[in-house]
């Protein structure tokens, strides 16, 4: 929340918690009813489009969320390189908020305004009128908006929640107190407004302006840089006309300067364009892909768990995993996205964390956990984790982990293939147990002697067993371990 929150700046659902959804469900049901059942000269297309447009939103700006993270994950042409904190991940939790307030408001308008209800497929007057009301009125009013949200009182009080988040994500964009995104859909509806009231609205400008507010709202806030320099070569005006993330990004760092909504011509005219913005910009550009210490390599467990990584959906990523019933749902992109792993074939980056000078990352490999369990796929299995162990050498990176399945003894002998086929490899290949074995090594004081093991003897104790004895130290075992199966 702001440092000092105002009157209703929490959201009036939020309670609820998913149940909130159920606020639209009459709305959704009553214009799908209507456009099925009632006679077709009295269907209304605009009113049935309104929950496909919501669903559209939702996906819009999850391609945005996970993109931006698996762009960070990598480390090349971010804009602050820095991590994200827990605390702004719970905050953010609840971006989809302002998409059941949009279909309140498009629902309540299609049903009590002349006018906005039956419109055409297309006008292009009414897609002409929207770029000049947008590019006029809306972003000069939200240019001398933001600025007043930046005084002490309202910054203190509503705008202080969304600037909390230093490292933005595409989906920062709307987490704003309830009050101050009614404040904002208000703005938008101007351009909406006069299209219905002068009869020059159609389906496709309302979505289209939709989909650009949201566009630019999650380009914005992604963190990394991507819009070429040729680009802004090649037709110079669009420096006034369209921002890029490096632009935005100092409005988080700086707070006082790139007031712009999407253009940063009204900063150029007000003089509140930051003087560094040229140079963020070309340095991100020419930022290079951070290259870890540490890569873990793990893989897909279930054919749903790609929404339980961190570049899919955080409400999950972030939970135990758990069969969710809304995943029967989401079966056909279910289905997409293992085509697409099948067919991709190569071990992608999900992760990236920072620990003092200490990178990490965690690769995944497009295989799932009944594929470990078919001999049919046992030599692709390998082929990829050799790719990896080879692309990680390539990138100088020091040691690569195998966890879970792919440190199998049947498969690969914990890693060992992989060292004999390449004995001139300079990175260490370790599982789980060498990582657990060097733990307790380095954890056995200096001048040691003599060690006893006791217990059930395991795999990460003879490995133990055997390096102290490579030391010279007395290993004493129970009488019914045998070392020489993990030797």
């Amino acid at each position: 929340m702001a440092s000092n929150p105002g009157i209703l700046s929490d959201w009036p659902w939020k309670h609820v918690g998913s149940f909130k959804y159920l606020i639209l469900a009459p709305w959704a049901v009553h214009s799908i009813y209507s456009f099925l059942f009632k006679e077709e000269s009295k269907r209304d297309l605009s009113n049935f489009f309104i929950l496909p447009l919501l669903l559209w939103r939702m996906l819009h700006n999850q391609i945005w969320i996970s993109i931006s993270r698996y762009q960070n994950a990598k480390g090349n042409n971010l804009v602050v390189d820095r991590s994200l904190q827990f605390e702004q991940v719970d905050r953010e939790q609840s971006w989809d908020d302002q998409i059941i307030l949009s279909g309140i408001i498009l629902y309540l308008v299609n049903t009590t305004m002349p006018g906005a209800s039956h419109l055409p497929i297309w006008r292009t007057d009414g897609v002409i009128l929207a770029i000049l009301l947008h590019a006029g009125p809306v972003e000069f009013l939200y240019y001398w908006l933001h600025r007043a949200l930046h005084h002490h009182y309202l910054y203190s009080r509503y705008h202080s929640h969304h600037h909390s988040s230093i490292i933005t994500e595409p989906i920062t964009s709307v987490i704003h107190p309830f009050s101050e995104l009614i404040i904002y859909y208000m703005l938008f509806s101007i351009t909406i407004m006069t299209l219905i009231l002068t009869g020059t609205a159609s389906s496709a400008s309302i979505v289209g302006y939709v989909t650009y507010v949201d566009f630019m709202n999650n380009m914005g806030h992604c963190n990394f840089e991507f819009i070429p320099k040729w680009l802004f070569s090649l037709f110079p005006p669009l420096k006034f006309l369209m921002y890029t993330p490096s632009f935005h990004s100092l409005h988080h760092t700086q707070f006082r300067t790139n007031y712009c909504l999407f253009m940063p011509l009204y900063d150029y005219i007000y003089g509140t364009m930051d003087k560094s913005s040229d140079t963020l910009y070309e340095i991100s550009l020419k930022k290079k892909e951070k290259v870890p210490h540490v890569v873990h390599l793990t893989h897909l467990t279930t054919l749903d768990s790609i929404y339980h990584l961190r570049l899919g959906l955080s409400s999950l990523a972030s939970s135990p995993h758990t069969s969710k019933w809304y995943m029967w749902l989401m079966w056909p992109l279910t289905l997409l996205s293992m085509m697409l792993t099948w067919i991709y074939g190569h071990t992608f980056v999900v992760e990236r964390n920072q620990f003092n000078m200490l990178t990490l990352q965690t690769w995944v490999i497009p295989k799932y956990s009944v594929q470990y369990f078919l001999r049919s796929h046992e030599n692709s299995i390998n082929d990829l984790i050799e790719q990896a162990i080879l692309e990680a050498e390539n990138k100088c990176v020091k040691v690569l982990s195998l966890g879970l399945l792919n440190q199998g003894e049947e498969l690969n002998g914990y890693g060992g293939v992989y060292v004999k086929r390449n004995p001139q490899l300079k990175i260490k290949v370790v599982d789980g147990s060498s990582l657990a074995s060097a733990i307790v090594l380095n954890s056995i004081p200096k001048g040691t002697t003599q060690v006893l093991l006791r217990g059930k003897i395991t795999k990460v104790a003879c490995a133990i067993a055997v390096d102290l004895c490579k030391q010279g130290i007395q290993v004493c075992l129970t009488p019914h371990i045998h070392v020489d199966r993990y030797s």
